[in-house]
């Protein structure tokens, strides 16, 4: 047995309460505000990593260097420009500002890059290289670190949990993230970071990682765009005394959910311009393959996100956008609810001028839940989406100017 606790202390929570791990936040001149831009995450022994990364194909330089590699302990991450389709010379870029850190910091192994923010433009290497040689490696600040990679995120986005045996042992993972904008689920847009303690060999972490995130960022919408810098990066510095094997590995599998949960509802709760997050509860699919497929069209739905905005119960929508999916259905079999407000059931239209109000009420709340069970099967997935409302329009209007 074990015992999991949330640390609230925002400086050495995220991805500086894993032992071993530093990070911060400045300003490289890369904001027109001076806000921070500019971060590092590093470890004081080489991490094993687990990575994974945007399915666009035009993904950015960032990702192409950082595919395939499975040790480092040092991530810098710049926002404001997505180092994303530029050529050789996002690489050349990216290798020259890695490079100088190298030389500058002798214990940097395979020093990685995150970038996020505006498509097309070169990077500001000389800012960045000239910041970062003032790092400090001994700050534990997460908080700053956090701050520094939001672009239009309304708020900073990190979580930290204590995880307890009964044997007296603790380990610890955390995380920080971004997003807020262009993101879908074919891995959902954002950077991630997480860190743990934890001692697990790098192929159980990658498995681990990939089935968590299918049901975390992969289960996240906001508007239906996926990034080209998509990355979510695990790292462990193995320095607690808990050894994660066959028998425990269901406890970390656990806490890797907490921490990837919290994080891409909260990038969805921060949607550009949103007022609601909205989990898509999808029951008695044929299979969770169907049930998956029906639960992201819903949360990917103009036409949906539009009537949460308006507060407007159209159950219509979301039936139709059930039988555009392409999934096994039956109208006299589906069943539609918004809460415990049951709107249509099994062929039969419910909504009256009762139940509207009662429907309206809840879709006035931050969060809710809007579950459609199809009748045909066992198969069931939830996701993540929001309304999309006038703000997300005049943020993406002015976006690079």
């Amino acid at each position: 047995m074990y015992k999991i606790e949330k640390i609230e202390n925002q400086k050495l929570s995220g991805v500086c309460l894993s032992e071993g791990f530093y990070a911060d936040g400045m300003s490289a001149g890369l904001k027109p505000n001076g806000d921070k831009d500019l971060a590092f995450i590093y470890s004081d022994v080489v991490c094993e990593l687990a990575s994974v990364f945007t399915t666009n194909k035009m993904a950015a330089a960032p990702i192409h260097h950082a595919k395939g590699v499975t040790q480092t302990n040092f991530i810098v991450i710049n926002s404001k420009n997505a180092n994303a389709m530029t050529g050789k010379y996002g690489i050349e870029d990216l290798e020259e500002i890695v490079s100088s850190l190298t030389q500058k910091f002798s214990t940097l192994h395979n020093p990685l890059m995150s970038s996020t923010g505006v498509i097309g433009v070169r990077l500001p290497k000389d800012k960045i290289i000239q910041k970062a040689s003032e790092f400090d490696l001994s700050v534990k600040n997460s908080l700053n670190a956090s701050h520094a990679i939001m672009t239009t995120d309304a708020f900073n986005k990190e979580i930290a949990f204590k995880i307890s045996l009964d044997n007296g042992d603790v380990f610890n993972i955390g995380g920080i993230a971004k997003g807020a904008g262009m993101i879908n689920p074919a891995m959902a847009t954002m950077l991630a970071f997480i860190t743990t303690d934890a001692k697990i060999e790098q192929s159980k972490m990658q498995e681990i990682l990939n089935d968590v995130n299918k049901m975390t960022f992969n289960a996240a919408s906001v508007d239906g765009d996926t990034s080209t810098n998509d990355t979510v990066f695990l790292m462990s510095s193995a320095k607690s005394n808990v050894t994660i094997d066959s028998s425990n590995e269901k406890m970390f599998a656990h806490a890797l959910n907490l921490v990837m949960d919290f994080m891409a509802k909260a990038l969805v709760r921060d949607g550009e311009g949103a007022t609601k997050l909205v989990t898509y509860k999808i029951r008695g699919a044929k299979d969770n393959i169907e049930a998956e497929k029906v639960a992201k069209t819903l949360s990917n739905s103009l036409l949906i996100k539009t009537a949460l905005y308006g507060e407007d119960p159209n159950w219509g929508r979301l039936a139709m956008s059930i039988g555009a999916s392409g999934v096994a259905c039956d109208e006299t079999k589906l069943t539609i609810s918004y809460d415990d407000v049951v709107l249509y059931e099994k062929g039969v239209n419910l909504f009256n001028d009762e139940i509207e109000v009662l429907a309206g009420n809840v879709m006035k709340q931050a969060e809710f839940d809007i579950t459609c069970d199809l009748g045909m099967g066992e198969g069931s997935f939830d996701a993540y989406g929001c309304d999309l409302g006038y703000k997300y329009v005049e943020i993406n209007a002015d976006y690079r100017t």
